[in-house]
Formats: structure tokens, sequence, C-alpha cells
């Protein structure tokens, strides 16, 4: 498998996401919410964390993939799209 992952200078977006050269959407994959929104100041994120989703025949079709290398697309998300804090958009 071909995967690239690379999260923005904001670090909650992806700058790039392809996985075996097809434009990927990490919410295929999983959720990304702040879990920790209740410790943060206004317009900024407590606790960035990803989620991951069981994998569907879909999605594994839809990328080329096996499960265990959704797996290793999950792990790479959390990588990219899991922080804890941030105050980029205050």
């Amino acid at each position: 498998m071909e995967l690239k992952a690379k999260s923005m200078g904001s670090l909650c977006e992806l700058a790039e996401f392809l996985i075996n050269g097809i434009k990927a959407k990490y919410d295929d994959f999983g959720d990304k919410d702040d879990i920790g929104s209740e410790y943060a100041e206004p317009y900024c994120c407590g606790n960035m964390k990803f989620t991951a989703k069981p994998a569907t025949s879909d999605i594994l079709e839809k990328y080329k993939i096996t499960v265990d290398e959704y797996n290793e697309v999950c792990e790479k998300l959390d990588e990219e799209l899991s922080f804890g804090s941030c105050g980029w958009c205050s």
C-alpha cells in the first residue's frame, strides 16, 4: 500500500492524504473530535483526538486495501490528527 498523510500547519486538517494514489477522506476511517472542549479557551481545542471506525468492505474496496492496511491508515491518522490542545483558531 502507498500511503501519504501529512497534517497542515493548523494541525487538525490534512494537507495531503492519498492511499494507493486515490485522494482519501479521513472520515472514511474515523472521526476527529475535541474530547476536552470543556477545558479549552474560546475558539481553541482542549484535546483533539482521532477515533477510528471499524473497517467496511466498501472502504476497503474504494482504496484497494486490506483490513491490516486499513488499521495502518488509522494509526497514521491518529498520529497526524490527535494532538491534544491547540489555540490556532483563537
